[in-house]
């Protein structure tokens, strides 16, 4: 069964609101009536109304890089599923290692805030991947296959829809190391059965499971041609409309 590639790029903590604009009329020119995968952009929260409005009318949708797990309350500085829904965005970014590293998040937390998203209707882009010493060690699928589950615990069949794995492996993020095709690939499958005996096979084979660790223009037509790997989750080349208009490319 074909599965819609996602390409996604995580801007991190990048770009004024007014350099989102221009950056957004800078590349839908570049992509505009690319419709053989889904194109979204997750942006720092204060870019969201500027770059929801410069994407109306576009093949981009707009991503959020965190959402918290309650619909209110006392907790400054963060920011609900309600409220990004309201501001336009469709997709979130859940349980990042830059997030799990700085901000404590765990795994308990990042299936709270899967379940408050999906509620909320948001498509969630949820992240997982071991460390290099994980990976020494041998143990990268004892990892991937306990956050995917945590991460999923109480998610129903129905919600799956609207659920992404991102494989990321940590010692892959902005370091410009990249695994190779088949080691992506490798953990993608390994994702998708551990998605097939929660779920069966008919759901893990339409959960669409992006790579991100330092997919670039160089190597994404490799990356993307592998079986397992449906689309990626971009950093650095997400912040050069070129280099994210030939991932883009190559995901068709």
């Amino acid at each position: 069964m074909a599965r819609r590639k996602v390409i996604a790029g995580n801007w991190k903590m990048n770009m004024t609101p007014s350099q989102a604009k221009a950056f957004i009329e800078e590349l839908y020119p570049c992509v505009k009536g690319k419709h053989g995968c889904d194109i979204v952009v997750c942006v720092p929260a204060i870019n969201i109304p500027a770059v929801v409005k410069a994407t109306a009318g576009t093949c981009i949708k707009v991503g959020a890089q965190n959402v918290h797990f309650a619909k209110s309350g006392a907790f400054t500085g963060e920011i609900s599923a309600d409220m990004l829904v309201d501001a336009g965005v469709k997709y979130v970014v859940i349980g990042h290692s830059e997030r799990r590293q700085y901000f404590a998040e765990t795994d308990e937390t990042v299936n709270a805030r899967t379940k408050a998203a999906l509620d909320a209707g948001l498509k969630a882009i949820i992240c997982v991947g071991e460390l290099l010493s994980e990976r020494e060690q041998g143990i990268t699928e004892e990892v991937v296959a306990k956050q995917t589950k945590l991460a999923l615990l109480d998610v129903t069949e129905e919600q799956m829809k609207n659920v992404i794995i991102a494989y990321e492996p940590v010692w892959a993020i902005g370091t410009g190391k990249t695994a190779t095709a088949e080691q992506a690939d490798e953990v993608c499958g390994f994702i998708r059965s551990v998605i097939a005996k929660k779920y069966g096979k008919a759901i893990a084979n339409a959960t669409a499971i992006q790579y991100g660790g330092s997919m670039n223009a160089k190597n994404a037509a490799e990356l993307l041609a592998m079986p397992n790997i449906d689309g990626g989750l971009i950093g650095g080349a997400s912040l050069k409309a070129p280099d994210f208009t030939v991932i883009v490319e190559a995901a068709q």
